[in-house]
């Protein structure tokens, strides 16, 4: 069996929220964290979520998954992704990273990733909307690794792409593509 890590990225400070915490925000009587952690743990995979501390809120939200603090988390996406990459145990062949405000994203949509994976010598898959657009989950081959502990600031792991075999993976409907960064993100996506 091929060993792949879930990386939920749950380190930002949710700073266009106006005061409220994203991440926190309650979906069918639960906080998106925790909805995204529970979908994740489904999976059967191991799940690594980065928060900003070991003592944020956010850590009583995350059921098994394994904390990983990121205290430069004012870096940007890039700090998320070093530390959670480096957190990983020996052995591990790739990483599935997703935002964690992407409430749509299903235990099946990550388990259809992690089925087409072929270990360290697969190409990168990338989750799609139906329509094709590129979106997240992203899964990284072990080969990867380096280059994602070596990322920097907040434009998360686009470079990375560059230069790689990446084959694209369709999730149903926006699923790859929903992410609820203001509160006018959630106004419109709870009226939908």
């Amino acid at each position: 069996m091929t060993a792949i890590a879930i990386l939920l990225l749950a380190a930002g400070a949710s700073s266009r929220m106006q005061g409220r915490d994203k991440l926190m925000e309650e979906v069918d009587g639960e906080p998106l964290l925790s909805r995204i952690c529970r979908r994740a743990a489904l999976t059967g995979l191991q799940v690594y979520v980065t928060l900003p501390s070991s003592t944020h809120p956010r850590a009583a939200a995350i059921g098994t998954a394994v904390p990983i603090p990121v205290p430069d988390a004012d870096e940007g996406m890039a700090a998320s992704i070093r530390r959670g990459v480096t957190a990983l145990p020996e052995g591990c062949d790739g990483v599935m990273i997703l935002p964690a405000d992407m409430p749509e994203v299903e235990t099946q949509d990550m388990l259809r990733l992690a089925a087409r994976f072929r270990g360290s010598s697969s190409p990168i898959l990338r989750a799609t909307a139906e329509d094709g657009t590129p979106g997240h989950p992203v899964l990284f081959p072990s080969r990867c690794f380096a280059a994602l502990k070596a990322l920097s600031g907040d434009q998360g792991a686009r470079g990375v792409l560059k230069g790689e075999a990446v084959k694209l993976v369709a999730l149903p409907k926006a699923h790859a593509l929903t992410d609820l960064d203001t509160p006018e993100d959630w106004a419109a996506w709870r009226r939908r």
